[in-house]
């Protein structure tokens, strides 16, 4: 949920003069994690003034070297929190830094393509179209169209054989296993 900066700056002020700030009632949070919050907008405010409470316009890219430090900060002793309030980022992604570098290194830290995968590659461009063909060629063309057709009407139905045959096959020995089956029991009645 996100808290404007003037309600931020009235529950630090609360917080500051020892006036128990009330937890709005769409707040989701308990209590002792609403008091928690505040306790990290009073560290903002000391580190960054009002400006800290402010929600930034646009994200910073933060280099390597600048993630580097930050890193070296917490692995130094430094708690993920101070580090994070005093650099003004999430402590969520802090982690995930230190995280990134303990198992790739430094260069876990770099920056990385953002954005989605493509789905599918962009497809080709025709080569055809710059050109005109002559008569014999589109002849070609068509022959190896109806060609390519053909290999695949038959290939469908080869597989489709393939797939028959298989299933028979399978029939026959579940067939066979059942005959077994009831010879096997006819002859314990006997």
């Amino acid at each position: 949920m996100k808290y404007s900066w003037e309600y931020k700056l009235q529950c630090v002020e609360n917080y500051k003069i020892g006036k128990q700030n009330i937890k709005p009632k769409w707040c989701k949070l308990n209590n002792r994690n609403f008091i928690t919050m505040i306790e990290s907008w009073v560290r903002l405010y000391n580190l960054h003034g009002i400006d800290g409470l402010k929600h930034k316009q646009f994200n910073k890219d933060w280099t390597a070297e600048e993630r580097f430090e930050l890193v070296a900060k917490v692995l130094a002793g430094q708690s993920k929190k101070s580090v994070a309030i005093e650099a003004g980022i999430n402590v969520g992604q802090l982690y995930q830094w230190v995280q990134k570098y303990k198992t790739l290194g430094y260069s876990g830290l770099e920056l990385n393509k953002r954005g989605r995968h493509p789905k599918e590659p962009k497809p080709m461009k025709k080569v055809i179209d710059n050109t005109k063909l002559t008569i014999s060629e589109k002849e070609e063309l068509k022959l190896l169209k109806r060609r390519n057709e053909y290999l695949e009407a038959e290939n469908a139905y080869l597989k489709k054989v393939r797939a028959l045959v298989i299933e028979k096959n399978a029939k026959k020995k579940q067939n066979t296993a059942l005959s077994a089956k009831a010879k096997k029991q006819d002859s314990s009645k006997n």
